[in-house]
């Protein structure tokens, strides 16, 4: 099926690797161009290259902190100097640190909130104006099943999150009349660098393999087993294609049937 964006451009927040990549992959292969950014310069390089060889797409890349306005605003005006204004946000970032609700400290929440939730908003911000000028446009917010169902031990990812769910469902709302269509996506427990690294821990801990570790956390899910990241990749390429057109303000979970609510 072809998705209708060949030759979009696409800007994916840290898409060096695992759901970033994921996406940034998947909308090379349906012919978008790409701008992505990345804090590390190594991983970013390789994937940039890996991307453009692959799918014959033409790829911007800039390695820095997604937290700060300035590069922020650098690259997006490089980005479309050399691609043209962005079509398409993915609005991704890494999680916020670890803890239960009495337990952070005010300097892990005022991070949690710049990272996980100030600097999502001034992305939006920073793009969503020329989408509504052009009359089209895709926001596709990586968060997480903490927005349907909190996680125990993460106190601040799920408040920070929970947080991006209701500026994004106020968005939606706004933007539609131009356009621009606003979504959530809520990936559940998928094969990255993060989740390997908790499987090693989860192993250490209970004297068991990673192997042993990894099939009893996807036991979890009905379906049994842990995501692929080009499964969360299919499912955002298609919610920011011409097939979408009518799906907005909607949040949306790829996790396996974890989330067991109805809502």
């Amino acid at each position: 099926m072809d998705l209708g964006i060949k030759n979009k451009v696409a800007v994916v927040m840290a898409g060096s690797k695992g759901l970033g990549r994921a996406c940034a992959e998947a909308l090379a292969a349906e012919g978008c161009r790409i701008a992505l950014c990345a804090r590390g310069k190594e991983d970013l390089a390789e994937a940039a290259k890996a991307i453009g060889d692959a799918y014959g797409v033409a790829v911007h890349a800039e390695n820095f902190d997604v937290a700060s306005d300035e590069a922020r605003d650098r690259f997006l005006k490089n980005a479309e100097e050399r691609l043209g204004p962005a079509d398409i946000l993915i609005v991704n970032s890494g999680g916020p640190a670890h803890g239960s609700a009495l337990e952070v400290s005010d300097a892990q929440i005022d991070d949690a909130v710049l990272s996980t939730l100030t600097a999502k908003i001034r992305w939006v911000r920073a793009v969503v104006p020329g989408m509504r000028a052009r009359k089209w446009g895709r926001v596709l917010l990586v968060e997480s099943t903490s927005v349907k169902q909190p996680i125990d031990g993460l106190a601040l990812s799920n408040t920070m999150r929970a947080g991006v769910a209701g500026f994004a469902k106020t968005l939606a709302t706004e933007v539609a009349p131009d356009g621009v269509l606003v979504n959530l996506v809520l990936p559940g427990s998928t094969d990255t660098d993060r989740l390997k690294a908790l499987m090693v821990s989860r192993a250490q801990a209970a004297g068991i393999s990673v192997e042993q570790a990894r099939a009893a956390y996807g036991k979890r899910t009905p379906l049994g087993r842990i995501a692929r990241p080009e499964e969360f990749g299919a499912v955002v390429a298609f919610l920011a294609s011409e097939r979408a057109s009518y799906v907005t303000g909607s949040v949306i979970s790829v996790d396996g049937g974890l989330c067991a609510g109805l809502l």
